[in-house]
């Protein structure tokens, strides 16, 4: 009996409620198909998508190269697990290293994975190659990150909601605030354990914060000069979203050589996930030198699926259709003209107090508390109005539209936002 029938979006929506676990809490719009920089839902209306799956869809909705490359691999090997070689992982291998500039790859799957992947091998460095004594190693971390929702990694988050009724928490992080250099070099000099850095370039989830000018520079030499390995969780910001393929990682040898805005800092550890495989498949990545990376050794860690031959396919597949359809370069242009476009409407705004972002990673702060509904509510209107987007942290809307977006339709977007938010003004 197949289950693939029409369905209303009420039906779609109580299904998922009775049937599913109460983990999220979506914007009420159903969808079944998307293409480009649209979505369309059950019932045939179409959206200007500006979430895009958390920046994992930034070649746009099933994107044709990325879409066959699945197709075709998946037609001649899905798994094997890495009990044996199969012939897509190694070429993707020396693909993924050549592209970012590193000497070697652990596949995984999603960005959490990728993230503990990321803690385990900077512990195992810190005793093997460091010498901090078994068990002691530090690693610090910043306020208000988000690197998943593991029972390790919610031991380091300030949420309560990801973390209340979880515990015992995972010991060994040392939480201070973001994008403040003096209070990393104040833990560095008074712990002599520490093992690395974790950073967001770019806190996402926390409503698109940028640091300040020259923080991940500066961030970056201190911990070249107490011997602890700089940590960028890249899950969201990577792959071309803050307009450079990274936003970090400015020595690497890859393809784009305007990569980063800060050329000065290239990560010990690189954590990719989300649009490494254009949002068709989970795939996800920890990328590291030899002298860093050859402290895994067989057995030590692991994935079923990591590194399977669909996923290798996919990754090849979605970097390159970055490179080729110059999306960096779109996102870089595009994100400041809608900077500047929103910034010209807020100078008279009684809703909107603040926009920030990079590239096409962008947000915007209502001017209403934390615990209101206004930011819900103007999502919602949004939604009628043909665009998707949705509230981050109570009053913060994120705005992160698929990078193959043309300017016309980055203008139309603009309007429906400025039309939207007028509705709002008091």
């Amino acid at each position: 009996m197949s289950m693939l029938k029409e369905i209303s979006s009420q039906d779609a929506m109580y299904l998922e409620h009775e049937f599913g676990a109460h983990n999220y809490h979506p914007l009420p719009v159903v969808l079944q198909r998307g293409d480009g920089v649209y979505v369309w839902d059950v019932e045939g209306k179409k959206y200007y998508d500006f979430l895009s799956a958390y920046s994992s869809v930034n070649q746009g909705h099933c994107h044709p190269r990325i879409v066959n490359a699945m197709v075709e691999q998946a037609q001649t090997l899905t798994l094997t697990s890495r009990a044996f070689y199969n012939d897509r992982l190694g070429p993707y291998e020396q693909f993924v290293t050549n592209y970012f500039g590193f000497d070697k790859v652990l596949p995984m799957n999603t960005g959490a994975e990728a993230v503990e992947t990321a803690i385990k091998i900077t512990r195992r460095w810190a005793y093997q190659v460091k010498g901090i004594p078994e068990n002691q190693a530090k690693i610090v971390v910043c306020e208000n990150n988000f690197h998943g929702r593991t029972t390790t990694i919610i031991s380091f988050s300030n949420d309560p909601v990801a973390r209340e009724n979880f515990g015992p928490y995972t010991n060994g992080f040392i939480k201070i605030p973001y994008d403040d250099t003096e209070a990393l070099k104040h833990v560095l000099e008074t712990h002599h354990d520490v093992a690395g850095f974790l950073v967001e370039p770019i806190q996402g989830e926390a409503g698109v914060y940028v640091p300040s000018e020259g923080y991940l520079k500066t961030a970056k030499a201190l911990c070249e000069s107490h011997n602890v390995l700089f940590v960028a969780d890249e899950v969201q910001t990577g792959i071309a979203r803050t307009g450079r393929l990274l936003a970090t990682c400015g020595n690497c040898s890859c393809p784009n050589k305007n990569c980063s805005h800060t050329p000065e800092v290239k990560p010990d550890v690189l954590i990719l996930g989300k649009a490494l495989s254009g949002g068709v498949y989970p795939v996800s990545a920890v990328l590291a030198n030899n002298d860093i990376m050859d402290v895994i050794t067989p057995g030590s860690h692991g994935s079923t699926f990591g590194g399977n031959p669909i996923a290798a396919a996919v990754a090849v597949a979605a970097l390159q259709v970055i490179q080729d359809e110059d999306l960096t370069e779109n996102a870089d242009r595009l994100g400041m003209l809608f900077r500047d476009r929103l910034n010209d409407y807020i100078q008279t705004s009684k809703i909107v107090k603040l926009v920030r972002g990079k590239g096409l990673l962008n947000a915007i702060v209502i001017n209403d508390s934390e615990d209101s509904d206004t930011a819900w509510n103007i999502c919602l209107k949004l939604r009628d109005n043909g665009l998707l987007a949705k509230p981050t942290h109570g009053n913060i809307i994120r705005f992160a539209p698929p990078l193959v977006m043309s300017e016309a339709q980055l203008l139309d977007c603009i309007d429906i936002i400025t039309k939207t938010l007028k509705s709002f003004e008091i």
